[in-house]
């Protein structure tokens, strides 16, 4: 699993706080059969709609997805739209006590025509207004209280008037004397209103637009320039489907290439790169590692049409996809395994010593099934290099994890049945474990 295993089991359920524009996305879903009579435009016959949170709010479905515990800091306004957004963060168990409502406000709408896994064309329905004196007094008043259990702050700003400039000082500021990680997907071309966060995380054309430089300008000079402007640990530029760039105040360059089987739509992938390194950091994931997981889910997202939410079963799979030839874990991978293996059946086969022979190739053959996966746990202290490796290159055998207690495979992977395999002192036994 190389070095993306250990980061991963380090993922922990943290409490998170999203500050941020939210939306709701719709999506009429249906086939184009013909072309109108009235104009050059397809016809699109309807299948499906469907409805769900946007802008900051797919960040926090990601988290969600992602294991957080997460509170929203926003607003909608008191209308139907809004009442459909709340219910569905509700409904996802998040804490909704700080989202405003705001009288006179349209929520934001963005209504995406789908035909054919191919989006024609996208209907918003939205109004840029900024949010009343009154109501940010209220919020930066509540800020100590909404802190005192948050670990990280993911900042998601689309522009539409509540990340006002003083309720994002004054946030900044306080997380700051709290020691929490600010993370921003910034919008504009004035990223001040941002200084003092960990990280900024622009996309390319953001990134140039904020730098004030023409495209012809080379990235380095780009994050150069911001760097100097700005009072930030880190700059994170992401760059589609190209992957992502991370400057240091030093002028260090890394770069982290993104892979992907099929790029579909890049649609809501800086909103699943924002949750993934947000809820790494919160863990206490080394950045590098928590970038490197970013490219991964964003990897998976931009294969979808769409907003797509990347749960961490995704990303268990995904990682094991990344490695297939490596079928070895220590007792401690066990949550990727449990991850990447959720409603698959599978059958785990105890081994009380690290002895190779036909009775037990026979044995596994015997239990293993084209729609099953055998999990070998090998009970040795320490068993042979070259026994695990035989194991390993049998095709019976899907996972090998070494010196792991019974009673903690069978809880963690709920497997269907349990057997041994004893073959010590010249005896042979296979037997079900109750």
């Amino acid at each position: 699993m190389g070095k993306l295993l250990e980061p991963f089991n380090r993922l922990k359920s943290e409490n998170i706080l999203v500050v941020g524009d939210l939306l709701l996305d719709t999506y009429t879903i249906g086939k184009a059969r013909r072309i109108s009579p009235e104009a050059p435009v397809p016809v699109i016959h309807v299948h499906k709609e469907e409805s769900r949170p946007g802008g900051a709010g797919n960040a926090v479905l990601n988290m969600v997805s992602l294991g957080a515990k997460v509170t929203v800091l926003g607003r909608i306004g008191n209308d139907s739209t809004g009442e459909i957004l709340l219910r569905e963060l509700v409904s996802e168990h998040v804490n909704v006590e700080h989202v405003v409502v705001q009288q006179g406000y349209t929520t934001p709408l963005k209504n995406r025509i789908i035909a054919d896994n191919q989006q024609i064309v996208r209907v918003d329905h939205e109004l840029h207004t900024s949010l009343p004196l009154e109501a940010e007094a209220e919020l930066i008043k509540k800020l100590p209280d909404l802190l005192k259990d948050i670990k990280a702050i993911a900042i998601s700003d689309y522009g539409k008037g509540f990340l006002t400039i003083r309720l994002l000082k004054e946030l900044i500021e306080e997380a700051r004397k709290r020691a929490i990680i600010v993370i921003v997907d910034p919008k504009g071309t004035d990223f001040t209103k941002y200084e003092g966060a960990f990280l900024i995380k622009p996309n390319l054309s953001e990134a140039y637009a904020a730098a004030h430089l023409p495209l012809d300008a080379s990235l380095e000079e780009v994050a150069n320039k911001l760097l100097a402007t700005l009072n930030i640990s880190y700059l994170m530029i992401t760059r589609s489907e190209a992957g992502i760039s991370l400057f240091e105040k030093t002028g260090k360059r890394k770069d982290f290439p993104v892979k992907a089987k099929e790029v579909k739509d890049v649609t809501g992938a800086g909103d699943t790169v924002l949750s993934m390194i947000t809820c790494a950091l919160a863990s206490d994931i080394g950045l590098k590692d928590a970038i490197l997981l970013s490219n991964v889910a964003a990897g998976i997202a931009i294969e979808h049409i769409g907003c797509a939410r990347v749960s961490l079963t995704d990303l268990a799979k995904r990682l094991l996809n990344y490695d297939m030839d490596n079928k070895i874990f220590e007792t401690q991978h066990l949550e990727i395994l449990k991850c990447a293996l959720k409603d698959k059946e599978c059958i785990s086969l105890s081994l009380t010593n690290d002895h190779m022979s036909k009775e037990l190739i026979l044995a596994m053959h015997r239990l293993k099934t084209s729609h099953q996966k055998l999990i070998i746990s090998v009970e040795s202290q320490k068993p042979e290099e070259e026994f695990i490796h035989s194991l390993a290159s049998l095709y019976q055998v899907d996972f090998i994890i070494l010196n792991p207690a019974k009673e903690l495979i069978e809880s963690s992977l709920h497997c269907k049945a349990s057997y041994t395999f004893d073959n010590s002192d010249d005896l042979l036994s296979l037997t079900r474990n109750p």
